[in-house]
C-alpha cells in the first residue's frame, strides 16, 4: 500500500497540470519574496501569475514549512 500525499503537496499534480509549470518554478518565485508574509506571497502569485487562491496558498504553506524546518 502506498502512502497518500497529504497537506499542501497534495495539490501539486493539479497545480502542474493547470498552470503548465513544475512546482520548482513556483517555489523559486516564492523564494524571491521571502521577506514577505504568507498572505502577501499568496497575493503575488494570484495577481501576477494568475494562480487560484487554494493553489497559491498550498504552494506558500509548503515552502514556508520547509523554511521553518531548515531553522
Amino acid at each position: 500500500m502506498s502512502d497518500k500525499v497529504k497537506g499542501p503537496a497534495s495539490y501539486f499534480p493539479s497545480i502542474e497540470a493547470k498552470y503548465g509549470q513544475p512546482i520548482e518554478h513556483w517555489k523559486e518565485i516564492i523564494r524571491q519574496h521571502r521577506d514577505k508574509k504568507h498572505m502577501e506571497i499568496v497575493a503575488v502569485l494570484k495577481a501576477v501569475h494568475g494562480l487560484g487562491h487554494g493553489h497559491a496558498n498550498a504552494l506558500v504553506a509548503h515552502e514556508l514549512a520547509a523554511w521553518k524546518a531548515e531553522g
